[in-house]
Parts: C-alpha cells; sequence; structure tokens
C-alpha cells in the first residue's frame, strides 16, 4: 500500500447476518472497495456461528488487509438475551482482529448514524442512500447489513480526520473544559 493510504474494515455484528464493508482511503479521499454479508441463518448452534463470525472475519482481513477494524456496539433493546447474542457476535469478530494484531475501534449505532447522515435516529435505508451517494457507488437494498458496516468504516475515517467532532459541535461545556484544559484561560 502507498503511503498516505489506509484501509478500514467495518463490521456490523450480528448472529443471523453479519455485514462487512471495505474501504480505502487515499490522502483523504474515501473509495469503495468492498462489502458483504456473512449469512449465519441455516447454523442453528450458538458456538459453531461465533466459529464461522472468526473464521469469516479472519478471511476478510487476510483478503483485505486493513489497518484499521472498526465494530459497532451492542445496543442496549427490550431484550437482554438479543444483547448477549450481539456481545458474543462482536467478540467472535473483535477476536479475530486480535489475532491479526490490528487495532479495533467501537461506535455506537447512533454516533454511526449521525456521522453518517447528521441524523442519530436515521434507518438502514437513509444510512445506505447517504452512503451512495458519497461514495459514488450504487447498493442493493438486500445489503443493509453490509452498508450498515460500510458506515462504521466511515464513522471511523470522519473520527480520523477530524477527531474533534464531538467535542467541536457539544454544548457540554464541562465536557469541552475536561478533554481541552489547554484552551480554557
Amino acid at each position: 500500500m502507498e503511503e498516505g493510504q489506509r484501509i478500514i474494515l467495518g463490521i456490523d455484528p450480528g448472529t443471523m447476518i453479519l455485514g462487512y464493508g471495505v474501504i480505502l482511503i487515499d490522502r483523504r479521499k474515501v473509495h469503495f472497495v468492498d462489502m458483504g454479508v456473512v449469512d449465519l441463518r441455516r447454523e442453528k448452534d450458538s458456538f459453531a456461528k461465533l466459529n464461522t463470525i472468526f473464521t469469516e472475519v479472519s478471511g476478510i482481513i487476510d483478503r483485505y488487509s486493513p489497518d484499521d477494524v472498526a465494530v459497532e456496539a451492542p445496543f442496549y433493546g427490550k431484550n437482554p438475551q438479543v444483547m448477549l447474542k450481539l456481545g458474543r457476535a462482536q467478540g467472535a469478530a473483535i477476536s479475530a482482529a486480535i489475532a491479526h494484531n490490528l487495532p479495533i475501534f467501537e461506535y455506537a449505532p447512533r454516533k454511526v448514524k449521525m456521522a453518517v447522515t447528521g441524523q442519530g435516529g436515521a434507518s438502514k435505508e437513509q444510512v445506505a442512500l447517504i452512503l451512495s451517494r458519497t461514495l459514488r457507488t450504487e447498493f442493493q437494498p438486500k445489503f443493509l447489513d453490509a452498508t450498515d458496516a460500510l458506515a462504521i468504516a466511515m464513522c471511523h475515517f470522519y473520527q480520523l480526520v477530524n477527531p474533534l467532532a464531538d467535542t467541536a459541535t457539544s454544548t457540554n461545556w464541562e465536557k469541552f473544559i475536561k478533554a481541552h484544559p489547554d484552551r480554557v484561560k
């Protein structure tokens, strides 16, 4: 890879469908590389699913040699069992990245949607539409888990190029002062 280039792998963990998205950063310009899903619906054994996630994510890492892996954090919903299962899926994906000595970054779903669309409550379809325009690539609606993963990779890219974005727009002065004590007189 040339100097100034970086590959980011985004992962949207799931126990039924795991999405992945790969982008290439070339001198602060983003290029779509690939995206896809790992379909786990036919596998009934939950531990076999975790093994498949580890194996498939390892294969994706071997194929694209990312510099960073960005993963969506599990979110709390109405059913704690769902969060537990998502956490296990995320753990299997993270374990694959750790086995390849890659840095891992975690982003909350609302932060990802906010970074890509400007709205933390955006739908999967809205995320896909914005990404399609941003990356100048057409996406099929059946790949919404993959476009979510692509959004996670894009969120990481935005964080890399503007790490102060969270505090720059924050109205929480205590948080800003704590993050930037050198800027307060």
